[in-house]
């Protein structure tokens, strides 16, 4: 099994910054894409950023330009720096990775989620 640990969330205001970090553990083989996503109530989960093991990324067209995403694959981590931002980031933040486990079997996973509140 693969677990995905989050933290980093919190409450700032608008402009401000905060960093979303996330370690995955467990019996991992490999690691191919590591993302978040958000989901602010009332709507549907979307994906914020990716990035491959290659260090390919992805961006929602409304972070472009604000959210930085990284990961480390030595240490199976990944990070979402989030600055200049804005009530409508207000969600909470999951993520996600998919890969291979050691007995060769495929995997999803997702975090718990946590929670980043932007107030005006």
């Amino acid at each position: 099994q693969v677990q995905l640990v989050e933290s980093g969330g919190g409450l700032v205001q608008t402009g401000g910054s905060l960093r979303l970090s996330c370690a995955a553990s467990g019996s991992i083989f490999s690691i191919n894409t590591m993302g978040w996503y958000r989901q602010a109530p009332g709507k549907q989960r979307e994906l914020v950023a990716s990035i491959t093991s290659g260090g390919s990324t992805n961006y929602v067209d409304s972070v472009k330009g604000r959210f930085t995403i990284s990961r480390d694959n030595a240490k199976n981590t990944v990070t979402l720096q989030m600055n200049s931002l804005k009530p409508e980031d207000t969600a909470v933040y999951y993520c996600n990775a998919n890969g291979r486990k050691r007995s060769g079997f495929s995997f999803d996973s997702w975090g718990q989620g946590t929670q980043v509140t932007v107030s005006s």
